[in-house]
């Protein structure tokens, strides 16, 4: 990324702290009727490709960001400014009031709802693994991961990939927390991991990037519960906000213009969410 780019989103992380102090106490008018009336709305993301990362042209794009732009505009907010943060921070700053939304492409579990709304999903999708060219270790799942004790998994802080892995036997002292995709490509490149766990989107693009030193595993085992539902998260009471953004990204999930949108990131009408809910991902359906 180019200096000026990292510099351009330092001061909108800058000017989402000093939003942030305003944004304190009951709220004397709801932030839908805010963000409608000054036009823009601050949205957060963790430069994950193809969810939310910054080009080489300086913008923010990715299948999460496109899609809040497209939906906040039907909803008569034209602007939408990103804030760079780690994914960790995600959510602790969306409650701080650092940021408007968070359009990182994030999976809707049971405890990540305990710390905020989140819109129905935009998304459906399974997972893969990153490894040395030739999968020397024959990994093809959590559990070949687990039934190895020589074997290392690289995941992202913060991701829902520690807890799918912890959950297939892995032990922690096996599971080497990264704090992004940059980290979990060179971990693989360097044998510091034997393999490396995001969603199938993102390792397919993160083997594109690493050559032929890398590759994906085409053929892996996402077990039911790793299919993962992304949306997009808000602060617990902004209700009229979530109501009109769950309304109008109803309206465009789906269309002909959301497909066309979607698909330079490597989504298709095989990641359409269905009839899936925030609700029902939130209970844990």
């Amino acid at each position: 990324m180019k200096r000026n780019t990292i510099a351009k989103f330092a001061v909108a992380a800058v000017a989402a702290l000093t939003t942030s102090a305003l944004a304190t106490g009951a709220q004397a008018e709801s932030t839908l009727a805010k963000l409608k009336d000054q036009g823009f709305v601050q949205a957060a993301f963790a430069n994950e490709v193809p969810y939310g990362y910054v080009n080489e042209e300086g913008r923010l794009t990715g299948e999460s960001p496109e899609v809040a732009r497209a939906v906040f505009k039907s909803i008569g907010i034209d602007q939408l400014d990103g804030v760079l943060t780690e994914w960790a921070s995600l959510l602790p700053g969306l409650n701080a009031g650092r940021w408007d939304v968070v359009a990182a492409g994030m999976f809707i579990t049971p405890e990540r709802c305990k710390q905020a709304d989140f819109s129905n999903p935009s998304y459906k999708i399974g997972q893969s693994f990153l490894v040395s060219a030739g999968n020397p270790k024959g990994l093809h799942s959590y559990q070949d991961v687990a039934d190895k004790d020589d074997v290392t998994l690289g995941v992202m802080a913060g991701a829902v990939e520690a807890g799918y892995a912890r959950d297939a036997g892995i032990p922690d002292e096996r599971i080497k927390q990264l704090p992004d995709q940059a980290s979990m490509l060179a971990a693989v490149r360097a044998g510091r991991v034997d393999a490396a766990a995001l969603t199938s989107v993102s390792i397919e693009r993160m083997a594109q990037r690493g050559g032929d030193a890398v590759e994906r595993v085409k053929d892996f085992d996402t077990p039911p519960e790793a299919v993962g539902y992304g949306g997009f998260a808000f602060r617990k009471g902004d209700s009229a906000l979530l109501e009109e953004f769950n309304t109008k990204l109803a309206e465009f999930i789906g269309t002909e213009e959301h497909l066309a949108l979607v698909k330079p990131f490597g989504f298709t009408e095989a990641n359409l969410p269905g009839d899936a809910t925030a609700k029902e991902l939130c209970q844990g359906g």
